[in-house]
């Protein structure tokens, strides 16, 4: 007589009401943030070709979108500029413009939506002519220290604005106990700090540098400031600065090819863990899907869900609404 295991796993999986009861990871609305990218004028929607369903918006076409998030209970949007070249120089001058495309929005969102979380990038890389993320010195070379005194400028007046999180991109050392240290001396000290704690060079980007017009005309590689992609314990040190330095919140980007550096960060600081699911993980999930090649919903979900079973407790997607949405035909919001 054939003898059968005592242990049948496939008990737990025979009905959708008992894979829910055993589940591990949970999704909800409350995990995400949309980000968006801004453009100057009114009345103006501008699509990005290379991110479909991906568009720019003035700051009253936002408030439309704004509408959308706060009824799905999205908790947080994060907010990037689109400039226009004339405006940009060398050194990123318009990042420190406390008027600017960014900190008037900022004024305005808190002002229409108070109860509505505010993330603010801090990097120069949309305001200087040469698409870096700091100022370049004359053989090319990013000068860090310089760099940070304008990111803690650039930090300071978006938290004045009203910016709930202030999320420094750039990779500088040393930037986050910089940007504590000036939050702290002008009362800011509520304003939360998300470091992008282990940001990789990535060929991933590629869209978003389209997204916020964005290109490298010249100087080094990102790649002296960003992290190389064969390293993981590097991002435990990276990490393990930020935490010392006043970070609250840990990033991880890009997302799905990173899930291990998102497992370790959490194992090892148990702060609160984010990761981003970026323009070119975005891209493939829709070009994949619009070839019929993947379910795009099923695909989505079940990316977001890799993200909270690594240890993330929020993502930043730009599948946010889409999902909250998917979320809401479920019954699952908060």
């Amino acid at each position: 007589m054939t003898k059968f295991p005592a242990r049948r796993l496939r008990r737990y999986r025979q009905a959708e009401w008992t894979r829910d009861l055993v589940a591990e990871s949970t999704l909800s609305c409350s995990d995400l943030i949309q980000p968006f990218f801004l453009i100057d004028g009114i009345g103006k929607e501008e699509k990005i070709n290379v991110m479909p369903g991906i568009n720019r918006y003035s700051l009253d076409k936002l408030f439309f979108q704004l509408d959308k998030v706060e009824e799905l209970k999205i908790p947080v949007v994060a907010i990037f500029p689109c400039l226009n070249d004339s405006v940009k120089n060398e050194i990123g001058t318009e990042a420190i413009n406390e008027n600017g495309l960014i900190c008037n929005s900022i004024k305005e969102i808190k002002k229409r939506f108070p109860d509505l979380g505010v993330m603010a990038d801090v990097a120069l890389d949309p305001y200087t002519t040469h698409g870096h993320d700091g100022i370049l010195n004359s053989s090319g070379q990013i000068m860090n220290d310089e760099t940070v005194e304008t990111l803690v400028k650039q930090a300071r007046i978006q938290a004045e604005a009203g910016a709930d999180i202030i999320a420094p991109s750039d990779m500088m050392d040393g930037r986050i106990g910089e940007i504590r240290k000036e939050l702290e001396s002008i009362g800011k000290k509520n304003t939360l700090i998300m470091s992008y704690a282990a940001k990789y060079s990535s060929a991933f980007y590629g869209p978003f540098r389209d997204a916020v017009s964005s290109k490298l005309s010249k100087g080094a590689s990102k790649s002296t400031y960003q992290m190389d992609f064969r390293n993981t314990n590097e991002a435990i040190l990276e990490a393990g600065l930020d935490v010392e330095e006043g970070a609250d919140i840990l990033l991880v980007k890009p997302g799905l090819p990173y899930l291990d550096i998102v497992f370790r960060l959490k194992t090892e600081f148990k702060l609160p863990t984010f990761a981003y699911q970026v323009s070119g993980e975005f891209a493939m999930i829709k070009a994949a899907a619009e070839r019929g090649m993947i379910d795009e919903t099923n695909s989505i979900l079940e990316s977001l869900m890799c993200f909270k079973r690594a240890g993330c407790d929020g993502i930043i997607s730009y599948f946010s609404i889409d999902v909250a949405n998917e979320l809401k035909k479920m019954g699952i919001e908060r």
